[in-house]
């Protein structure tokens, strides 16, 4: 068993995005601490990118505000190796291709699996393009995440059959954001999972509420809950920590 998968051995899982350097990277690893403390399972690290393709105006102001604050991915590595000292729970980068192909890939996942990194979310790499980094995720013991969204349709059993660490599965169309409502028929996705994985799986995009955690725990393994938190750090900013156990604790006590 992987260590991104004991996080779903007690129950179900909880899984805090958070994106690294807003407002900087001390409150991040603040945030981090306060999240694992409350229950949080797993944590999504964010490492910003200018053009943070899956993410709605919430998300996308974070990588803005960490970038302008002047975060680099070696001072993210050395956050991560300092918040190791603290946190034991499974970490995983989430972030584009391109911060990857510009540190170089090899480099890159070696000093993931080096800083205690468990596992990797590139959302915009297609599952048929992932080989370009799964070789070198397996030769370190990382963890490529993969991703099912609403449209994937008929590629959901080949995905899970390859599926490493768990599933992400993408609740809704559209970018990362809180939303009202979640109309997609996700108990037939996570049906078709099941009868091809035994990996757990997680549903992200749009949950902010607890009583929406309860609904989407019924089917899935875990939830993934970003924007709802990074509001939160936007709001209170470098005061903001409590404030994010304090969510997490009521999203965790939801699922429980």
């Amino acid at each position: 068993m992987s260590k991104i998968q004991s996080a779903f051995a007690n129950g179900k899982a909880f899984i805090a995005f958070i994106t690294c350097g807003d407002p900087d990277l001390e409150t991040t690893e603040a945030a981090v601490c306060a999240a694992a403390a409350n229950g949080a399972d797993l944590i999504e690290l964010g490492i910003p990118f200018s053009d943070p393709t899956a993410e709605g105006p919430v998300i996308q102001g974070a990588n803005l505000r960490a970038l302008k604050g002047g975060v680099t991915t070696d001072k993210i590595f050395a956050m991560v190796e300092n918040l190791r000292k603290k946190v034991s729970i499974p970490m995983v980068f989430m972030t584009y291709a391109n911060v990857v192909f510009s540190y170089g890939a090899e480099r890159f996942i070696s000093r993931c699996a080096a800083i205690g990194i468990d596992g990797l979310i590139l959302p915009d790499i297609p599952f048929e393009e992932k080989e370009e980094f799964l070789p070198i995720c397996k030769m370190h013991g990382i963890d490529l995440i993969s991703m099912i969204a609403p449209t994937s349709a008929d590629r959901i059993a080949m995905i899970a059959k390859e599926a490493e660490g768990f599933l992400y599965i993408v609740s809704s169309l559209g970018v990362t954001g809180t939303r009202t409502e979640i109309t997609t028929d996700l108990a037939s996705m996570v049906k078709i999972v099941r009868q091809n994985t035994s990996v757990p799986c997680a549903i992200g995009f749009g949950i902010a509420e607890p009583e929406q955690a309860r609904h989407m725990a019924v089917f899935a393994d875990g939830v993934i809950v970003g924007s709802a938190i990074i509001k939160l750090l936007a709001k209170y900013g470098r005061q903001a920590p409590p404030y994010v156990g304090d969510y997490i604790k009521k999203m965790k006590d939801a699922i429980r």
